[in-house]
């Protein structure tokens, strides 16, 4: 019961925070569930993944011509260390740095929002998942901080779209609805070194997996990267909708989801659960 769901974001403000889901899958294709793991919800913050996975897929390693893979200490929102570092972002799990990606997929896609939708409709084997346009509005609708990091970017030459645009996107990925037994299945291709194991088809090289399971090692939690990677010793990327996926490399893609968030912005229980099964079962990577 500790913890409270987001606030700054209306309609996930109405989420009902006793709820708690976990969902595992192998990389044979194997899931277990248990609790609330068919419930879909607000991914967020755990899009910035699939965003990350399509611009490498387009653009290889020219994506870190314009945002780096360097943890930041500070929080997702930041702007202060952005203006420092003349509008390159840290890495691309706070906000300036999946907005550098969304523009990114914007010069690469007619439509952006719709090409990450069917991306993860196919790597979660679910044709069903949806955005939710309410929740996406809501976002746009309290855009500000986001909107000055874009433009501010802008004006050092590392923002190429109209900047309102890729928010309307960015926001859109971000309020994409799935359940931890979509997320566990649809990150099956980082446990299993870039393959996807349900459609058998390559989403990225071995080494671009690796390098997305380290940048979710160092940054994925926001400015609880550490502590994560210090109690719970996997690759995990968190949003504020409440969910957690978390790798355990070469062996199983794993979500939790209770909706209620600690101090950072993660899944209280989530975090509480995932410590219990590292401690459980040796899976810490380190």
């Amino acid at each position: 019961g500790q913890g409270e769901v987001a606030q700054y974001i209306p309609a996930l403000a109405k989420v009902n925070a006793n709820q708690f889901g976990i969902a595992i899958c192998d990389i044979k294709g194997n899931v277990h569930s248990v609790g609330d793991a068919q419930t879909p919800f607000s991914i967020q913050s755990i899009s910035k993944v699939y965003s990350l996975t399509l611009a490498m897929q387009t653009l290889g390693n020219d994506v870190w011509q314009r945002v780096g893979m360097e943890p930041s200490g500070l929080p997702f929102n930041s702007l202060i260390q952005l203006e420092q570092e003349h509008g390159i972002p840290r890495n691309p799990f706070i906000n300036a740095g999946a907005l550098v990606v969304a523009d990114m997929i914007e010069s690469s896609y007619a439509t952006p929002s719709l090409a990450i939708k069917n991306f993860v409709r196919t790597l979660a084997a679910n044709p069903e998942i949806q955005i939710d346009s309410e929740v996406a509005q809501s976002e746009y609708d309290h855009r500000a901080r986001n909107a000055a990091a874009a433009y501010l970017m802008k004006s050092f030459g590392n923002f190429n779209n109209e900047v309102e645009d890729v928010l309307m996107n960015y926001f859109s990925t971000c309020a994409i609805k799935m359940s931890c037994v979509d997320l566990a299945k649809s990150f099956s291709y980082l446990a299993n070194k870039g393959e996807c194991v349900f459609s058998n088809k390559r989403i990225l090289p071995e080494q671009q997996a690796r390098q997305i399971n380290a940048l979710m090692a160092t940054s994925g939690l926001y400015d609880e990267a550490g502590k994560f990677a210090f109690e719970v010793g996997f690759p995990g990327k968190s949003g504020v909708g409440g969910g957690i996926v978390a790798i355990v490399p070469g062996v199983l893609s794993i979500c939790v989801w209770s909706p209620a968030l600690n101090q950072t912005g993660n899944s209280f229980v989530g975090i509480e659960a995932l410590k219990l099964l590292s401690s459980h079962i040796d899976w810490s990577i380190y």
